[in-house]
């Protein structure tokens, strides 16, 4: 049963989602869709550190910073910032050990989680309410049920994230048409096996120049993985190619990918914050299942393997496994194959 309509507005909303960075901007779809249901309604976002960086100017919108590297005091500021108030509903939209103990620091009647069969780290202890069970739901359709949940109905999906008038015009000194931006592998440390070959990516990036005359840009965190991918491809492709790759803030990344045509990326942050920028994606996915962390709106422009790589270190099928099941195997990102992803470029770019 829905607690608000368009005609009953809740007063005061507060959303748990830490991170990830593309996990944040699918939240953000859901805080825009609250904004345009109940433009009165004040909430508070309890954000990662890090990820504020792209979304801590948003309109509209409290942000109180969980930085993680604090430890216990992390908590305690939390715990600081809500005393003495009163929400009258908590969107738990974050399933960790992490974000569930700070669902108990909120003050409201109401702390809404995901169903029994999402709701990671036993975080069904931690709040009151949750939101009904879909199958097969993509990562941001199943933050969206929290917004159902509550009685916001749909609206037309925007994130509208804000960059500086410098940050565009960084962007500008960079692109021209068409550009195409390649942020090649993920940020994290652990053995994730979401990266593709660099060789491959080289082979991409001079079929993108010499087939469409594009720019292409390399963006990236300064990881040594990083950094280690944006120099080899650099020097291998030469003319036509700038590596940006740890040097470049999440704004200006950011609107680095609102300039470009198109966007490479796997399963990774950028993928999503393109996605948000209103920029076509080509998302090199093997080891996870686009159909829950896909680009939510580029899903013509993904290169999927997944059920390959499923059948082929697995043995099984994507009926027979959990939803959103991870293929974690070092060779799982070999099945794509260059011919798959230049196919992809040719279709976005077309006759450019």
């Amino acid at each position: 049963m829905s607690e608000w309509s368009r005609n009953s507005a809740p007063g005061s909303l507060c959303v748990v989602r830490l991170s990830a960075i593309g996990d944040t901007c699918h939240a953000l779809a859901v805080v825009r869709n609250l904004q345009d249901n109940w433009p009165q309604t004040e909430i508070t976002w309890i954000i990662g550190k890090t990820e504020a960086l792209l979304l801590g100017d948003i309109d509209g919108v409290e942000f109180i910073i969980f930085d993680k590297a604090k430890g216990r005091a992390a908590y305690a500021d939390v715990k600081k910032a809500v005393l003495g108030r009163q929400f009258d509903a908590a969107l738990c939209m974050h399933a960790s050990m992490r974000a569930n103990r700070l669902c108990r620091l909120i003050p409201s009647p109401l702390r809404l989680g995901f169903d029994r069969q999402r709701a990671r780290d036993f975080q069904w202890l931690f709040t009151n309410r949750r939101i009904p069970h879909v199958s097969r739901e993509h990562a941001l359709e199943a933050m969206m049920g929290f917004a159902r949940k509550i009685g916001a109905e749909p609206t037309p999906m925007r994130w509208d994230i804000p960059v500086t008038d410098a940050d565009r015009e960084f962007a500008a000194s960079h692109c021209r048409y068409p550009t195409v931006v390649i942020s090649p592998c993920t940020s994290q440390r652990s053995r994730n096996f979401r990266n593709w070959r660099i060789e491959r990516f080289i082979e991409v990036a001079r079929h993108a120049r010499e087939q469409h005359n594009a720019r292409i840009l390399l963006t990236g965190g300064g990881t040594d993985v990083e950094r280690e991918y944006g120099e080899t491809i650099s020097t291998e492709v030469g003319a036509g190619i700038r590596n940006l790759i740890g040097q470049t803030t999440l704004k200006q990344s950011f609107a680095l990918f609102g300039a470009a045509d198109l966007v490479i990326s796997p399963d990774s942050g950028p993928a999503h914050m393109a996605t948000a920028a209103g920029t076509p994606v080509i998302g090199l996915y093997a080891t996870s299942n686009p159909g829950r962390t896909g680009p939510f709106v580029s899903r013509q422009l993904t290169v999927n393997r997944y059920p390959d790589a499923l059948k082929k270190f697995m043995g099984k099928t994507e009926d027979a496994v959990r939803w959103g099941q991870r293929v974690r195997h070092p060779d799982a990102m070999d099945l794509i194959e260059v011919d798959d992803v230049t196919a992809k470029i040719d279709l976005a770019l077309g006759d450019h």
